[in-house]
């Protein structure tokens, strides 16, 4: 007779159809859009960082694994981390510092808070932050794409304070569309950014509310205060940011109305940092910051249960 053990777990407990291994790869499927722009601007180096940074990751989750005497298992999550931390990147950064950021990123921002479901922060984010604090220089150094229009530009990244502009505007929104500009490695093409978002919001990996809202809200506030609108959405790491890393399952509200008050949040903080604060970016720290309220985010807005009737006060 067939010994049949009877599963207990805690809820939920309907299969959605993708399995933890299965959402990470098609993550990482996605990002391979951002990625072949980064290659194709940035030259073959962007691929050695790339690999650095997965390698790294993934190492890091083994020998912290067994360092706590837990099963490794490859389930795709330290090669999304590695390669989101990679296209946060600047383009020219040293490769073992590449290293160090993902070992962050891994040990520290994720495993030390228990593993995948159980960090606060968004790792690759985390990482980013890391090195920005101990590598100030190397994190801002930056290069324009060898395809750019020299004669058009000065300043390496549009977000920067020397950045200016000689062509019409056409040609720059073009140029920051199709990804002909400096900056990290994966904010560069626009137009690839939102293929790759448009495949996991299309398989329903990522929820658009975060997304649009974080963006509509960055696009209205930079029109309240007088800032070329189509320029503040599509400079920087704001699309990339706004698609692959807001949207990340463990450090973002569970609930629909949560997420749009997630979404707003961080708007308001890119605009507030972008403009009123030392940094030319405001992404990485406004995901950051908002990873930290999502807690209580998902401890007040909440689902009403199915047949919930509130209890009437006695006459």
């Amino acid at each position: 007779m067939e010994n049949n053990k009877l599963l207990i777990s805690h809820a939920p407990h309907i299969w959605g159809g993708f399995s933890t291994s299965k959402i990470m790869f098609i993550v990482a499927f996605a990002l391979l859009f951002p990625t072949a722009a980064a290659i194709y601007f940035f030259g073959y180096y962007a691929i050695y960082m790339i690999l650095a940074s997965v390698s790294a990751a993934v190492l890091s989750e083994f020998v912290i694994k067994k360092l706590r005497k837990k099963r490794f298992i490859m389930d795709g999550s330290s090669v999304v981390t590695g390669l989101l931390l990679a296209l946060t990147l600047p383009p020219r950064i040293p490769l073992w510092m590449v290293a160090i950021g993902a070992f962050f990123s891994i040990a520290i921002a994720r495993e030390a808070f228990g593993g995948l479901g159980y960090n606060i922060f968004n790792p690759a984010l985390a990482g980013r932050a890391f090195l920005s604090v101990c590598f100030p220089g190397e994190m801002t150094s930056w290069v324009i794409p060898p395809h750019f229009n020299y004669d058009a530009i000065t300043g390496a990244t549009p977000l920067g304070e020397n950045f200016t502009y000689q062509a019409d505007k056409l040609s720059l929104y073009k140029d920051l569309f199709f990804g002909n500009r400096g900056g990290s490695l994966g904010e560069t093409s626009v137009m690839l950014i939102l293929i790759g978002a448009a495949i996991l919001i299309i398989l329903r990996i990522i929820d658009w509310r975060i997304p649009v809202f974080y963006i509509g809200t960055v696009a209205l506030g930079s029109f309240l205060i007088g800032r070329d609108v189509l320029f503040q959405v599509m400079a920087g790491g704001l699309m990339i940011g706004a698609f692959f890393m807001a949207t990340d399952y463990v450090t973002s509200p569970v609930t629909r109305n949560g997420r749009i008050i997630f979404g707003v949040c961080l708007g308001i903080l890119t605009v507030l940092i972008r403009n009123f604060g030392s940094l030319p970016e405001g992404v990485a720290f406004s995901i950051l910051i908002m990873n930290a309220f999502t807690p209580l985010i998902d401890r007040y807005i909440r689902i009403k249960p199915f047949g919930f009737r509130k209890k009437e006060k006695n006459a």
